[in-house]
Order: structure tokens, then sequence, then C-alpha cells
């Protein structure tokens, strides 16, 4: 007997055939013997509709009634499977995330999790009954507020109760068959890859890999949860997520525990893009110590996250030089309002905003071992016809800023460069998301 956490995404319990499908797949697991609790995401594009729906009402909704509302989503989803799973004959119960104790701070929208108190949880599970969770949202204890989690929440919440419940894997299904080596609605060639260190999954989620959040993955190296990446609508082995570089994984196993065993690992693991990002760069700051630092405290105040930063070479016969970086685009608008109002105090010349680019990013734990990645990266984007921006580097990383309508061009050219495509035919996306 194992204890099983399984996370089902959007397009996994769209309609209502979906849901029955879905608790088939739970009650199998459960009548295999295994303890199973189940963590839900909202039907479809649920959560979208309810957020164009309280647009249509104000376009400045309190964030305290819109995370109620947004709630509302998983509710709807988790009292359905468990009515699914139940007329197959196997008792469950649905818990919304603050009855299963899904403790977080007190930010609305993007709260974090601070604790699980999984008491409700374990009580179920020992009734021999499933237990359903609403995912992407919880309960701030000062406040007994409803909070959400923000983008991938219901990943979150799946990783964060099954640390807190010392379970044995974490299995998030979606509508592809695990990791692939890049989008596969990008490249229809993309190969699976059947296992991946923590490390080298929270590079590819940082930077636009979308089929596990950021977030998620952190829970999991944190406090060591194997996450099986798998497809609701088949029963495809997907890629194991554990353990660090050198580690054996056995991704056909329920459990899995990382052994050492001196397994080279693949140089690259796969190519990753995003096209979320913007661009600002501050034309003409003065050269002297303290001006940069001056400029990330204000970008910091506006609550942006920044991704890449290049400054040039200061000019010598002005003294000037200008800083680039990137950041998401929908902190834009704030960031350059924040940077506005300290122009006269910085002494810079101007500002300017580029939302027309995307990132690319190779990512693999064995290029810190092997010479001429760089070179091979470069070389294919130059036979491309693909200019770079920007360039960042990590140990297990290189990640470049193109123009956006190069982008889908530069991670099919480098995808090829590497030789990661697939000799078994074209991935399968089963819903069309990748979620």
């Amino acid at each position: 007997m194992a204890l099983v956490v399984q996370k089902y995404g959007g397009s996994s319990v769209s309609d209502a055939e979906s849901v029955k499908r879905v608790a088939k797949r739970i009650a199998e697991a459960k009548r295999a013997g295994n303890d199973v609790v189940v963590v839900v995401s909202a039907m479809g594009d649920t959560t979208d509709e309810l957020l164009d729906l309280a647009a249509q009402i104000t376009p400045l909704p309190p964030q305290r009634e819109l995370d109620i509302l947004l709630t509302a989503g998983e509710r709807i989803s988790m009292s359905l499977l468990a009515m699914a799973i139940n007329n197959l004959g196997v008792k469950a119960k649905s818990f919304t995330g603050q009855q299963a104790g899904v403790i977080t701070d007190a930010v609305y929208g993007k709260a974090k999790i601070v604790d699980v108190v999984p008491a409700r949880i374990r009580e179920t599970l020992d009734r021999g009954q499933v237990a359903i969770v609403a995912g992407f949202q919880g309960v701030n204890r000062a406040s007994n507020d409803v909070t959400t989690l923000g983008r991938g929440g219901s990943d979150t919440t799946a990783v964060a109760i099954a640390a807190g419940l010392d379970a044995d894997v974490c299995e998030i299904y979606s509508d592809v068959d695990g990791v692939f080596t890049a989008d596969p609605r990008i490249v229809p060639t993309a190969r699976k890859v059947d296992r991946l260190t923590y490390e080298e999954m929270l590079e590819l989620a940082a930077s636009g890999a979308k089929i596990l959040a950021l977030r998620a993955v952190e829970y999991g190296r944190r406090y060591g949860v194997p996450i099986h990446v798998r497809s609701s609508f088949s029963n495809a082995t997907g890629t194991m997520v554990a353990g660090t570089h050198g580690d054996l994984i056995d991704p056909n196993a329920l459990t899995s525990t990382a052994q050492e065993a001196g397994v080279e690992a693949p140089i690259i693991s796969g190519v990753a893009h995003d096209r979320s990002e913007a661009k600002i760069t501050v034309v003409g700051v003065p050269d002297v110590p303290g001006m940069a630092a001056r400029i990330f405290e204000v970008v910091a105040a506006a609550g942006a996250n920044i991704d890449m930063i290049v400054q040039n070479v200061s000019a010598a016969h002005t003294g000037l030089t200008d800083i680039s970086f990137t950041l998401p685009e929908a902190d834009g608008p704030l960031t350059l309002a924040a940077l506005n109002g300290v122009q006269k105090e910085i002494g810079y010349d101007s500002l300017q905003f580029d939302d027309q680019i995307g990132k690319l990013s190779l990512v693999g734990a064995g290029m810190k071992t092997n010479p001429g990645v760089s070179a091979r990266l470069f070389g294919a984007l130059r036979d491309a016809g693909i200019n770079i921006e920007m360039i960042s580097t990590s140990e297990i990383r290189i990640s470049v800023v193109t123009r956006a309508d190069s982008l889908d061009a530069a991670v099919r050219a480098v995808h090829s460069a590497f030789e990661l495509d697939s000799s078994e035919g074209e991935a399968v996306v089963y819903a069309g998301t990748g979620r």
C-alpha cells in the first residue's frame, strides 16, 4: 500500500464526461490498495470566466472578494468529482482548502503556503475513503479569510499536502504524457524526458515551461517529495522529478527513492520559452556608484520580479550608461510609473518599454561539464538568422532574449541543433492546452 497524492488540472476535468473518466482512474488507484488524496483544479476555463465576470462588474474588484469568487471554481469541481467517485462504489469526501488545513499568509491573489495541518484528510484516509481537496486556495489563520495561491496554485497545493502527509509520491496529471524537451505545440517532435532533477525542473519552470508550477517544484525539493508528471488521458509512464544530478530515479515505480549511482546525465534536458516578459531600458543613467542600486530599489518597491539585467559600458565623453532589465509584462505599468517618479532624483534621460520580446532557455545538468554548449546554441541561432538581445547564464542554464516573432523559430532551431528530436513520432497534447 502506498499513500498517493494526485492532482488533476482543468483540462482533465473540463466537462462531466472528463470528471467521470478521472473518477474511474482514482477509483482504480484506491481499489489497488492505495490511500489516495486528490487535488483538483477548476473545470476548463472556469477561472478565466469568473475573472471576466468580475471585470464586467468593476475594473478594480476588491482583492479579498475576488479571492472568494475565484475559489468557487475548484469547489465546483471537487464536489462533482466526489459525487462521481461515490457513484463508482468508492467512498469519497471533498474539502475546501480551508477544511483541508492549507494555511497561507495574508497576500490575496498570490498567497504562499506557510503550513499544512491535514487532520481531516488523515481522518478520511483512516476511514478508507478518498479525500478530494480544492486546489489553488487556503486560509489565512489570523484573519480567517480565504486566499488564492496564484498561477499554478493547484500544483503547489498538491505537493504541499504530499509533504504534510509524508506521501510516497505526488502525481501531477495534465493533458500531456510528461515533461518534454520542448513545448510539443511548437516542436511536435519533442521527446519525453523520463527523469529530471529538482534543479533542472526548477530552471525549466522558471524559464517558461508551464507543465509544473515553479513554487510546486521548490516545495518538492525542500521536502523531498517525488513528483511524477503524467497524463490523465493515457496510462503512459510520465516524468519523475526527484533527486539531484547523478541520482538514479525509477520512473516506473509508484514510490521512488533517489539512490546514488554514477549515471551520466544527458547534456541537455530541454528548451523552454517564455512570452510573458517585457524589457525596460533606463537610458542615460549617470555612471556613478549607487545609481543602479537606487533603480532596483525602486523596482523592488513596485513589486516587480527582475529576471535578466544588462548594463552597457559607460560612454567616456558623457559619463552615462544604459541599464536594461526584463520583468513580467504585467508588472510593467507600475514599474514604469515608479521609475518616472524618481527621474529627477536619479537623473536618467528616458525610459523605453518593449513588450515584443521572447526568452529562450537551454537547460541541462550535464552542460556544466561539457564544453561547447554555448557555441552550439549561438551557432544555431545565427544559422536561423535570429538576433540575440540579452544573455543570462547559471550553472545549468543559458537564457537569451530575442524578438517575440522569432521565438518559435529559435526554439525549433536550438532543439534540432542539440539533437533532441524524438524518433518515436510526434508528441500528443490531448486537450490542446499543455496543462
